[in-house]
Parts: C-alpha cells; structure tokens; sequence
C-alpha cells in the first residue's frame, strides 16, 4: 500500500539545514527513493552559487550531500555586505562604520528535492551562500539536466544518458559517460571522456574562455563543425575536411548591405554521422580518439 501511495502521489522532501551545519562543516544527507527503482529517471539539479558532482553506483535511490561550498566559492561570494548608515546628520565625512563592529549573518542552507514519477528536481537557495551538492545516482538515467552560475565546477562520473550542463564561471568534466552530452559555460574548461555515444543524438560543446576536450570513442562517426576563434583546433582521428570555400552571408536591410563570412571548419570522422558542434573563443579544441 506504502509503494502505491508513492507512485501514485509526488513524493516531497525537503531538508532545512540551519547555520549549525554550516558552522561545523558537516554533510547534511537527504535520500530520495523513485517511484519505480530500476527504471530510467530524470534529474534536474539548478544552483546558483556552487558545484554539483553526479556520481553514478549500483543503487537504486539517489542520495544527495550537502555541504557548504569551498573555499574558491567562498572566496568569489565575499562583498556581499550591507551598510546600514543610522547616521541622519548631513554631515557625510563621518566613516559610517568607525568603532562598530561588522555583523556577520549566519547564512544556513535550504536545499529541496522533489520525486514525482521518476523525476527528481533539486533546488536550493544558494544565492545565500555557496553549496556543494554530491549526488549519487543509478547509473541508468534518461536525462541529467544540471545548472550552476557561480563559484564552482560542475562533475559528471559514470551515468549514461542524454546530459544538458551549464555553467558560467567554472569548468565542466565528464568521466566515463555513455549517451550524449549538450555542455557550455563562459568561463572554464569543458572535458569530456566518452564510454559510448548515442549513435543517432547530435551533440554541441562551447565555452567563451577554455579549452574544448573531448575523447570519444574510436568508432565514431560524426559531421564536425568546430571553430576557435584564437586557438587551435586538434585531432588524431583520420578527418575528411569540407574544402569547400567559406559560406558567405549577403544581408540586405533597407539599403545597407552586410557581409559575413563564416569561418568554421567543417569536417567528416567514420564517413560522417550526427552533428558534433565545438566552438570557443580563447583555448583550443582537442577531440581525441579514445585508446
């Protein structure tokens, strides 16, 4: 009757952690049972101070620790001050803060988990303050949606499926991942390491500042389409280049005329495949075959 109930109805947890756990450093845990264990899931994670690290094991639930952020993510949160000035005098000289004492605030962590017919929406409140989210999940996922903005990395090891990664400042690493992958951030490299790829899912990599590193597996066959604006480009897979000329864009808009060229490269690996965008304006772009 239990697991009737939780299929049938969303199952809603939510853990409150309070200033003492970020005090003392310690891992909060919140354990998130799906309604039909074994199944393929969905996972949607969004933060927007801190990082996100998905590991997948041979569980059925997904376990989620939370933990104050690190000290690079502390260290990005500072400035974030409120200047109470009680002073009503016109006299603006006065330092508003001289002989006072700065009251730090005790900034705790509220961190909810959501299960509702195999989909798990976490969210948190950490524009308050930096977290960082250990998720532990089966290995079998449809989807994996993640999102953070800042003060930390985001870090996917051992699941399969198809994964949508954003991040804006900091790195993005996939290990050992199977399935296909969308990632971007603006600031950070983005490294991928592929077990197996989806033959059929096109997939797409950028980053404004970073390298671009994918290894994929050795019977890959795909359409490239990579550009680095001021880097270099690499591979050791055997590459048929389009050597056409550049497509060139004529833009015609109330008598004024645009030129654009394009200048990405694009190329076949395997007699080509599914569309595999990379692109990057400082870094390189390496594509590797795995060994």
């Amino acid at each position: 009757m239990k697991t009737i109930k939780i299929t049938v109805l969303a199952l809603l947890l939510l853990v409150k952690l309070t200033g003492v756990a970020a005090q003392s450093e310690t891992k909060e845990q919140l354990t998130v049972p799906l309604s039909e264990p074994g199944k393929p899931y969905k996972l949607d994670v969004s933060l927007l101070n801190g990082s996100i690290k998905i590991v997948g094991y041979e569980g059925k639930d997904i376990i989620i620790d939370v933990e104050p952020g690190s000290e690079k993510s502390k260290k990005n949160k500072e400035g974030f001050n409120l200047n109470l000035n009680t002073n009503t005098n016109s006299n603006t000289d006065r330092p508003s803060s001289s002989g006072m004492k700065r009251i730090s605030p005790n900034n705790g962590m509220d961190v909810s988990a959501e299960e509702k017919s195999n989909k798990v929406t976490v969210r948190s409140n950490s524009w308050k303050g930096a977290i960082t989210l250990t998720i532990k999940v089966p290995q079998n996922a449809s989807s994996i949606k993640l999102g953070t903005v800042n003060g930390g990395d985001i870090s996917v090891t051992n699941v399969g499926g198809e994964l949508e990664i954003s991040n804006t400042n900091g790195a993005i690493k996939l290990s050992d991942i199977s399935g296909s992958a969308v990632a971007n951030t603006v600031n950070g490299n983005i490294i991928a390491n592929f077990k197996s790829i989806d033959s059929k899912a096109a997939m797409a990599f950028s980053t404004l500042n970073g390298n671009v590193d994918v290894t994929f597996p050795a019977g890959l066959k795909a359409n490239l389409k990579i550009k680095s604006d001021m880097g270099e480009m690499f591979t050791d897979f055997d590459m048929e280049a389009d050597k056409s000329q550049p497509k060139v864009n004529k833009i015609n808009q109330t008598g004024m005329y645009r030129l654009n060229i394009e200048n990405w490269v694009y190329g076949k690996i395997g007699g080509g495949g599914p569309e595999m965008m990379m692109k990057n304006m400082h870094g390189n772009i390496y594509i590797r075959k795995a060994k």
